[in-house]
């Protein structure tokens, strides 16, 4: 069940992020404003609809956010890292002498 909401999870992170980057920007502050909508749709319907997309898509984020941190909280058989101990320094062999001798 968790990777289910997981996978939904990153799913409408990425589709907020097309959605946003879609969008018009009204400053213009980078110079990169998207041209006409192909005369599919008027400019302010276009806006209209993203901005409602952008709305439910952040909506629906939130929610799958929240399970996950819920699901998260609920399941204590998982423990904190910092719960577990130490594992015992690994002990370092003495480097071995070459085979060859270096210098002739």
């Amino acid at each position: 069940m968790e990777t289910i909401v997981l996978v939904i999870h990153l799913i409408l992170a990425i589709a907020l992020v097309g959605v946003v980057l879609l969008q018009r920007s009204e400053g213009g502050g980078l110079g990169i404003g998207g041209g006409s909508g192909g005369g599919l749709m008027s400019v302010r319907g276009t806006a209209n609809l993203l901005t409602r997309a952008t709305g439910v898509i952040a909506a629906a984020f939130m929610v799958t956010s929240l399970v996950l941190a819920i699901m998260a909280g609920t399941q204590s058989d998982r423990g904190s890292i910092l719960d577990q101990p130490t594992a015992a320094p690994a002990t370092q062999e003495a480097p071995k002498e070459p085979s060859v001798p270096l210098s002739k």
